[in-house]
């Protein structure tokens, strides 16, 4: 009896081509890594955190962090409107003062009239709104750059702030509101803390995650998102394909006389009177914690999250220099040295993500 030699069962070696199928999936991860807008931001965030948790020991108390949050969000939130009008191709030097004008609009009405608070957060509303649809249709009808728009707009609202304000109040700045009725609750709504942990933390904290994660949401999951990116890029090619270039870009400046008209209530509701030369300036901080966050002056690519680590990093160096007892004069120093080598971040990032 003869066996029938069977040949035995093998495993077939690997395929010469898996390893280098594992090796361009991680190629392929570590280039949409280095192509988000927020890595270069999130370098340096981390960067910022270390050196002022090493040099200042007040840095690393919990209190202190919630102060750090504070001074990002009040900044954040309106660095996240301008982070999406950027994204959408565009500027808005007007973005400070309107700030300031929200909340004298909303303090010099409520006195005025005296009239329940709600009332001159309304109006102020209304107000903001129409500034930012102003700035729009300018743009649109005119043709001329948003840049000399809405410095126009700037010059405007700072000579509006302080005309109507020293004739309605007689002073420079506006009369308390805090006995009128609506305050408290207005103030638990634009400026209360809240006890997390057992500490105190602003409440515009929580509104400044809170609309990161819209905005998020709006770029990356939404039809609108990819309106604001293809007419950011490119707007005759956006036109082509169907993109309402002006509708989306009118809105975009709307969104900033929202959030304008936030902070504004903030501002008005934390210190119960407002400077009417306040917020000049500011403006440039809000452009440049967008650019730090990965937003390109050209337009067409940017990100929310950048924005926000943009802000943070914005309050960590506002804090961090006065826990560390320097001479805060040096503030507008580090803005200068963050802002270039987040530009220089920035473009070292997408250089290495093209090569991959």
């Amino acid at each position: 009896m003869t066996d029938t030699a069977t040949p035995a069962a093998t495993t077939p070696p690997a395929s010469p081509a898996a390893k280098p199928r594992s090796r361009a999936a991680e190629r392929s991860l570590a280039r949409r890594a280095l192509a988000r807008p927020e890595i270069g931001a999130l370098v340096a965030a981390i960067g910022v955190y270390l050196f002022f948790f090493a040099v200042a020991p007040t840095f690393r108390q919990a209190d202190s962090f919630a102060t750090v949050l504070y001074q990002a969000s009040t900044m954040g939130i309106m660095a996240l409107a301008v982070s999406l009008l950027m994204i959408g191709g565009e500027f808005d030097l007007s973005a400070g003062v309107a700030v300031t004008t929200s909340a004298l609009t909303a303090s010099m009405v409520s006195f005025q009239l005296t009239t329940n608070v709600w009332v001159g957060v309304i109006v102020a509303l209304l107000a903001s709104l129409t500034v930012g649809l102003i700035n729009g249709v300018l743009l649109i009808k005119t043709g001329l750059p948003s840049f000399l728009v809405t410095l126009a707009s700037f010059l405007m609202l700072q000579g509006a702030n302080l005309a109507v304000t020293k004739l309605l109040t007689g002073n420079v700045a506006t009369d308390t509101i805090n006995d009128m009725d609506g305050f408290e609750q207005a103030k638990s709504l634009f400026a209360s803390e809240i006890t997390v942990f057992g500490i105190d933390v602003n409440v515009t904290v929580l509104w400044w995650l809170g609309f990161a994660a819209l905005a998020t949401w709006v770029l990356l999951r939404t039809k609108f998102g990819n309106w604001i990116f293809a007419a950011g890029g490119s707007k005759e090619s956006a036109r082509a394909v169907g993109v309402p270039v002006n509708f989306t870009k009118i809105t975009l400046f709307m969104t900033v006389g929202f959030a304008a008209w936030f902070v504004g209530m903030h501002l008005l509701f934390a210190y119960n009177t407002v400077q009417a030369g306040e917020g000049v300036g500011n403006e440039f901080y809000y452009i440049i914690a967008a650019v730090i966050g990965g937003c390109l002056l050209t337009g067409g690519y940017g990100s929310a999250i950048g924005a926000v680590l943009g802000a943070f990093i914005f309050g960590m160096v506002n804090q961090g220099i006065v826990y560390a007892n320097w001479n805060p004069d040096w503030f507008k120093f580090f803005v200068g040295v963050m802002l270039l080598l987040a530009t220089l971040v920035n473009l070292w990032v997408r250089r290495q993500a093209a090569r991959r």
